[in-house]
C-alpha cells in the first residue's frame, strides 16, 4: 500500500500570519488508497445512499401527504417534516462526530438500526405528529449520527485525494436520490402495495445498505481523549467563515428538492413526468459530486466550492423565468450538477481548516450542527412565502440570495487562507 506523508494546507508564509491563521498539523501518514480505505468508502457510500439519498426523495412524500394523509395541512406544515429530518441529519453530527473521534466506528451500529426502525414506523403512520416523530425526528437523528462518523472515517484514509474520495462517498446520496423517488412513485401508484408496503420495501433496501456499512467502516486513528467539543475552533476565522458560509448555502439549497415537482405541475407538467424531476436532478448530481471533487484535489477545494455555489445561486434566481417542460427538465439537470458539488466539497473544506486529523469528527460535527439550523428553516420559509404570495418568485429569490451570500463568506475564508487569486486552496 502506498503512503504519502502530508500536512494540512498552510497559510501563505508572511509577516501578517497570526493566531487566527490555520494551525499547523503534525505530519501524518495517509494511505491514500488500498483495499481497506476503499472498503471504508464503500460503507460510507452505503450510508450516504441511505441517509441523504433517502431524504432527497422527500418531494415524493410531500406530494403524497398533500393528496392523502395530510390533505388538511398546509404545504409549509408538511415541509417541516422534511426540514426537521434535514436539520437532524446535520445537527445529529454534533453527537456523532465527537463520539467517533473518541470511540471509533462501532458507534454507527445503534443509529444504523434506528434509521431502519424509522422507515418501518413511517409505514404505519397516519397522522401529522406520527410522521413528524418517525420520519422527521427519529430518521433525522439516526441519519446525523451515521453521516458525520463515516465522512470523518473516509477523511482518516485520504488527504491528497480527500475531495475525490468524499465525492465518491456522497455520490451515494445522488444515486439514492435517483432510485428512491422512482421506486416510491411507482410503488405508491400500485394499489396492491399501498403506502405501508411501499415504504417497508424502502426500509428493507436501507437495511441491506447499512449492514454493509457496519461491516466495512473501520477507523484508522487512535481515539482522541480530552474535551468532547472544541469551541475554541470558532476563534479561527477560516473555520467560522466556512461554517457560516455553508450554512447560508444550505438555507437555500433544498428548495428545488422540496418544491420543484409542485412547481412543474403548476405550469402544466403531468404528475408522472414531474415525479421524475427529482430523479433527473439527482442523476446529474452523481457527476456533480464526483467530478468537482476530482478537480478540486488538483486546483483547490475552496476554489471549486465557490464556483459551484455561485452557479447554483444564479440558477436559483433564474428559476422564476423557467416555465416550459423542456426548460424545467434542463434546470433540474443543471441544478443537480452544480448543487452536488456543494454537498461533496463542504466536508473536505471543513477538514482542510481542521488542525489535526483526530479532530476532524468534532470540527465536522460542530459545523454540521450550525448548518442543520439552516436546513431546518429554509424550506418552511419558502413554503410560507409560497402561501403568502401564491407564486414561487419570492421563494426562488430568497433561496438565490442566501446562496450567494454564502458564496461571499466562503470567498472571504478562501482569501484569508491564500491571498493570491490563482493559488490552490
Amino acid at each position: 500500500m502506498s503512503t504519502s506523508q502530508v500536512s494540512v494546507d498552510r497559510a501563505t508564509p508572511n509577516s501578517s500570519a497570526g493566531p487566527d491563521r490555520l494551525e499547523l498539523e503534525k505530519p501524518t501518514e495517509f494511505p491514500e488508497g488500498g483495499t481497506r480505505a476503499w472498503m471504508v468508502v464503500l460503507g460510507a457510500f452505503c450510508v450516504s445512499f441511505s441517509t441523504f439519498g433517502y431524504m432527497n426523495a422527500f418531494g415524493v412524500y410531500q406530494d403524497y401527504y398533500t393528496e392523502h394523509f395530510l390533505s388538511n395541512e398546509t404545504s409549509s406544515s408538511i415541509s417541516w417534516i422534511g426540514s426537521v429530518q434535514v436539520c437532524f441529519l446535520f445537527s445529529g453530527s454534533l453527537i456523532g462526530g465527537p463520539l467517533f473521534d473518541r470511540y471509533g466506528a462501532s458507534i454507527i451500529h445503534i443509529p444504523a438500526i434506528a434509521i431502519v426502525l424509522s422507515v418501518m414506523m413511517t409505514s404505519l403512520c397516519k397522522k401529522y405528529y406520527q410522521f413528524m416523530l418517525a420520519q422527521g425526528v427519529l430518521g433525522g437523528i439516526a441519519s446525523g449520527m451515521l453521516f458525520a462518523p463515516v465522512m470523518t472515517c473516509v477523511s482518516h484514509y485520504f488527504h491528497n485525494r480527500r475531495a475525490a474520495a468524499l465525492g465518491v462517498t456522497v455520490s451515494g446520496s445522488s444515486i439514492g436520490g435517483v432510485i428512491f423517488p422512482i421506486a416510491l412513485s411507482k410503488m405508491l401508484r400500485n394499489e396492491s402495495l399501498g403506502f405501508g408496503w411501499s415504504v417497508r420495501i424502502v426500509g428493507f433496501i436501507i437495511l441491506f445498505m447499512v449492514l454493509i456499512a457496519m461491516v466495512t467502516v473501520r477507523e484508522r486513528l487512535p481515539p482522541r481523549y480530552g474535551k468532547i467539543l472544541l469551541p475554541a475552533a470558532f476563534t479561527r476565522a477560516p473555520y467560522t467563515l466556512v461554517t457560516l458560509g455553508i450554512s447560508f448555502m444550505m438555507w437555500g439549497l433544498f428548495t428545488p428538492f422540496f418544491y420543484l415537482p409542485q412547481y412543474a405541475q403548476s405550469y402544466g407538467m403531468d404528475s408522472q413526468l414531474s415525479s421524475y424531476l427529482l430523479s433527473i436532478l439527482n442523476a446529474t448530481s452523481v457527476f456533480g459530486r464526483i467530478l468537482p471533487g476530482m478537480v478540486a484535489d488538483k486546483i483547490g477545494r475552496f476554489n471549486i466550492l465557490i464556483i459551484n455555489s455561485l452557479c447554483t445561486g444564479i440558477l436559483l434566481l433564474c428559476w422564476i423565468a423557467i416555465t416550459s417542460n423542456a426548460s424545467i427538465i434542463v434546470f433540474a439537470g443543471l441544478y443537480g450538477f452544480f448543487s452536488g458539488g456543494i454537498v461533496s466539497l463542504m466536508s473536505p473544506c471543513i477538514a482542510q481548516v481542521t488542525p489535526s486529523p483526530d479532530q476532524i469528527g468534532t470540527h465536522l460535527g460542530m459545523s454540521m450542527a450550525i448548518i442543520g439550523l439552516a436546513g431546518l428553516t429554509g424550506t418552511p420559509i419558502c413554503g410560507a412565502l409560497l402561501e403568502r404570495y401564491g407564486t414561487y418568485t419570492q421563494a426562488a429569490v430568497f433561496s438565490g440570495v442566501v446562496m450567494l451570500f454564502g458564496v461571499v463568506l466562503v470567498t472571504v475564508a478562501r482569501f484569508y487562507l491564500r491571498a493570491k487569486l490563482l493559488e490552490i486552496v
